[in-house]
């Protein structure tokens, strides 16, 4: 990735992945679980959030707790079928959205945390 000056950082394809849950309790274990495995380097749980949605053909508003997670693109994989597995919906949120830039420190710690064995 490109830090601030420009450099190529060697992190590939850092990213911010998204999920979420229906109340606190529920985010805790999936983010405890893909730190605890070092596929993401932190995971911020915020909430609760409103919103306005359809779902399985319904029109509905709730609250939500949403999971950013800190992540390595090239572990794509491994992520998705980890959380699918310990998310606690069927079909849950798990979106990624690139880093572009980033203070390299932060690329590095990134990196390194959540590097594979």
């Amino acid at each position: 990735m490109f830090c601030r000056a420009g450099r190529r950082h060697p992190v590939l394809a850092p990213a911010r992945w998204l999920s979420r849950t229906e109340n606190r309790e529920a985010a805790v274990k999936p983010a405890q679980s893909v730190v605890a495995a070092r596929l993401a380097a932190g995971v911020q749980i915020v909430g609760p959030v409103g919103l306005v949605f359809w779902h399985q053909g319904e029109f509905g508003s709730g609250e939500e707790w949403p999971l950013v997670l800190k992540v390595r693109a090239d572990r794509h994989d491994e992520l998705e079928a980890h959380l699918l597995k310990h998310h606690p919906w069927q079909n849950p949120e798990v979106a990624a959205v690139p880093i572009v830039a980033g203070a390299n420190a932060y690329l590095h710690w990134l990196e390194t945390t959540t590097a594979p064995d």
